[in-house]
């Protein structure tokens, strides 16, 4: 009987109900990985019709560590910077232009969040400041058919005689994610 009903409205056999992803404030419904912190910004458009975006203020307290560096990494349409971590150093990821995905894997064994992942896109449209702590991996895939770029903001410059950046490749089964590839 169910069966015949759902038929009738076209429902096919298989298909899944999209679970509640986002709250009617437009707030994301997702766990965060434990120290992982997100402040949206919102674009302000100018007298002569520019747009002006905040990218970081000490005030906004997301940060317990001055920033010691800030660069800006470009990926090319649909190229994917792939899985790393960093041991000691806090990122804090701004999308300045274009549209990226942020994955986050939290392999931290000590962690109440071990095991999670969070999945995120930023961009000119949907400008954030996304603070990733140490011991969580990140990958950045860009959406769009042109360059994206985002800035770093990070709380300790990279040190080129002892980088504290650890990398696995795109496709590794020690994370629990597979990027579409275009």
């Amino acid at each position: 009987m169910k069966d015949e009903l759902e038929s009738s409205k076209g429902f096919l056999p298989g298909a899944k109900r999209d679970k509640q992803s986002i709250t009617s404030d437009w707030h994301l419904l997702q766990e965060l990985i434990d120290g992982v912190k997100i402040r949206e910004v919102r674009n302000v458009l100018t007298k002569n019709g520019g747009i002006l975006t905040e990218v970081f203020r000490s005030d906004w307290g997301l940060q317990e560590n001055h920033v010691d560096q800030v660069f800006q990494r470009s990926l090319e349409p649909n190229g994917i910077s792939g899985w790393h971590m960093h041991g000691f150093t806090t990122d804090r990821l701004f999308v300045n232009w274009g549209l990226l995905k942020i994955v986050l894997y939290d392999a931290r064994s000590n962690s109440t969040t071990f095991g999670l992942i969070n999945e995120f896109c930023f961009g000119s449209v949907l400008p954030a400041l996304l603070i990733v702590p140490p011991g969580v991996w990140h990958g950045v895939q860009n959406l769009r058919n042109e360059t994206s770029a985002l800035l770093n903001l990070v709380d300790k410059a990279y040190q080129y005689e002892d980088p504290d950046h650890w990398r696995l490749p795109i496709d590794t089964d020690k994370i629990p994610y597979r990027f579409e590839l275009g």
